[in-house]
């Protein structure tokens, strides 16, 4: 069983990168899984790649949500990454 690797990309001062912490954190702790934040506001990569989505939740490197994190979508997602 591979253990998915979760990350939310926020940046300061968004009202949106607040409500996606608290989602990710319900269902990553729903699931015995952790997960990681990572600032996109010192990373002119990240800043150019996802500016107009944060918050943005990668598993395994790949885009899943963005925005207002859909808590049942990446339970399911992590639940697959976890059978897989």
């Amino acid at each position: 069983m591979a253990t998915p690797d979760v990350v939310l990309l926020t940046k300061a001062d968004c009202h949106l990168c607040t409500e996606a912490r608290a989602a990710v954190e319900r269902v990553t702790a729903g699931l015995g899984l952790s997960w990681s934040e990572q600032r996109i506001d010192a990373d002119p990569q990240l800043q150019e790649r996802y500016a107009d989505e944060i918050p943005v939740v990668l598993v395994n490197g790949v885009q899943r949500d963005f925005w207002k994190i859909d808590e049942a979508r990446l339970t399911r997602t992590l639940k697959k990454a976890l059978e897989g």
